[in-house]
């Protein structure tokens, strides 16, 4: 039976901190896998060593390839950021993990961290990031050279996040450690280690919204104020998409921006992509997102040309299409995921008997509210009612397979 491959944390002092169990596995071994720091710990070496550089599908094929003793050199705990849960899913892989760098970060600032959100900008996009943690009392940020502390702290103060407070904790467990508290505009004019972890701690006020964020609190075009997608409309429409947590979202015909928004604020994990064909709207789109602490995509262009790029969505809401919908619905249904539901907003039985009949040739079973929403206007001491103008909400989803 083919041996498994040993995978061994290690910290920032190297080969120091190694137990002698993890010594003997390394000397045992035939093939010795890691970065080239970590590598350099064991200069000693009589095996095989392989360099991490990228592409750890193929690495994975490789070591599935190998009858040798293997061993896989990995940063702190190979299963938090690392690429020991890659590799666990293609390999007979025993896990052997050091102290994560987040432990050292927290035992450093003397805060618990069971209660922490903890998420990762380490190689990846920052994108998404605001509305991941906005609210959140204590967050752990894994860094690089090129998402640093310094480009984290120009990104919170770009959607006002000033009530964060940061730890950074540079080169952990080594010779060169440094830690210590600093403001955002502090930690944006201060140069850090690549080796790095940042701690969030929110110590002021911050704006809290709720879903169903008045009309009145996003900017619009003027003078024609009241180009949004109402919020009563909003909340039936975005109950039909049915948004999770990591939902992939797309917004036609933004506008304003206020389903996108409210949309992201349900799909934190996830990402929403808006597409805006008027680009005095995209301005106070972009105003919306960053009062309300969204970090969308928005494009300028017009559907369904500008959906190209998109990754294929969960859930697609369009609030305007500006003549093409049965091109844009055709796309739409192509592209979304195989449990993925359509909303649209139509004010005319022209428009609902095309959107209909358009689902319909796609292969989408179609349901339509006809939301006709009054609102409580005060006249003198008394109260009377205005209306609304009247919106079909058409939802559609693929039909079931008989």
């Amino acid at each position: 039976m083919k041996q498994a491959v040993k995978m061994i944390g290690i910290g920032e002092s190297g080969r120091a901190d190694l137990l002698p169990l993890y010594e003997k596995m390394i000397a045992e071994s035939d093939v010795l896998v890691g970065g080239e720091r970590q590598l350099a710990c064991f200069p000693d070496y009589q095996g095989e060593k392989v360099i991490i550089k990228s592409g750890v599908m193929k690495l994975a094929e490789r070591l599935e390839k190998e009858d040798k003793r293997i061993v896989v050199l990995a940063s702190g705990d190979p299963l938090f950021y690392g690429i020991g849960g890659f590799l666990a899913n293609k390999l007979n892989l025993e896990i052997y993990p050091y102290i994560s760098s987040i432990q050292l970060a927290f035992a450093r600032v003397k805060e618990s961290w069971h209660d922490a959100y903890f998420t990762s900008i380490h190689g990846r996009s920052m994108k998404g990031l605001a509305q991941r943690i906005d609210g959140r009392q204590k967050v752990a940020v894994l860094t690089d050279s090129k998402n640093s502390p310094q480009r984290l702290a120009t990104y919170l103060k770009a959607f006002d996040m000033t009530e964060y407070k940061a730890f950074v904790a540079e080169n952990l467990g080594g010779e060169a450690e440094r830690t210590g508290w600093y403001s955002l505009d502090e930690m944006e004019s201060t140069d850090f280690s690549p080796l790095n972890i940042v701690i969030l701690k929110k110590t002021g006020k911050a704006p809290v919204w709720s879903s169903g964020i008045e009309d009145e609190e996003f900017s619009q075009r003027k003078p024609d104020k009241g180009l949004i997608t109402k919020k009563e409309i909003r909340n039936l429409c975005i109950g039909e998409l049915g948004i999770q947590i990591d939902s992939i979202v797309w917004d036609i015909g933004t506008c304003t921006g206020s389903v996108a928004i409210e949309a992201a604020k349900l799909a934190k994990e996830g990402a929403v992509y808006a597409i805006e064909k008027n680009e005095k709207d995209i301005e106070n789109c972009l105003e919306n997102m960053k009062k309300f602490r969204a970090d969308l995509t928005v494009i300028h262009g017009k559907a369904p040309e500008g959906l190209t790029d998109f990754p294929d969505p969960d859930a697609i809401f369009i609030g305007g299409t500006a003549g093409g919908m049965e091109e844009i619905l055709e796309v739409c249904c192509r592209r979304l995921k195989p449990d993925g539901r359509i909303v649209l907003n139509v004010v005319t039985v022209e428009s609902l008997s095309a959107a209909m009949e358009a689902l319909k040739k796609n292969g989408f079973q179609v349901s339509v509210t006809l939301a006709q929403i009054s609102r409580s206007k005060p006249i003198l001491k008394l109260t009377r009612f205005e209306a609304l103008n009247p919106v079909y909400i058409i939802a559609a989803r693929r039909k079931e397979k008989q």
